[in-house]
């Protein structure tokens, strides 16, 4: 396989990837909502809880979204698999 056709699977994969984090971490955050602090706050709490758990699941699929990028780009060289995405890099300009 090319580099280019490597490139669009990874990027495919990634988003997958990211995807399901992020609904796995809204189920997991929605359970905890449920079991420990509904019964805590009153029952209008759910009016602000839902985006607060929306936010929360994309800024933590973020993070470990991040954290397993750093890990797989420690282990594979990714210039010699991948394309970059925006084209290359020039060099820097002397004065």
């Amino acid at each position: 396989m090319s580099k280019k056709t490597n490139t669009l699977l990874f990027i495919l994969g990634a988003t997958v990837f990211n995807i399901i984090i992020t609904i796995l971490f809204m189920l997991l955050l929605i359970v905890f909502f449920s079991a420990v602090l509904y019964p805590l706050l009153p029952q209008s709490s759910g009016v602000w809880v839902i985006p607060v758990i929306f936010v929360l699941s994309i800024v933590g699929s973020f993070l470990i979204y991040r954290l397993a990028i750093k890990i797989l780009m420690k282990k594979v060289d990714m210039e010699k698999y991948f394309d970059p995405i925006f084209g290359k890099r020039r060099p820097a300009r002397k004065f």
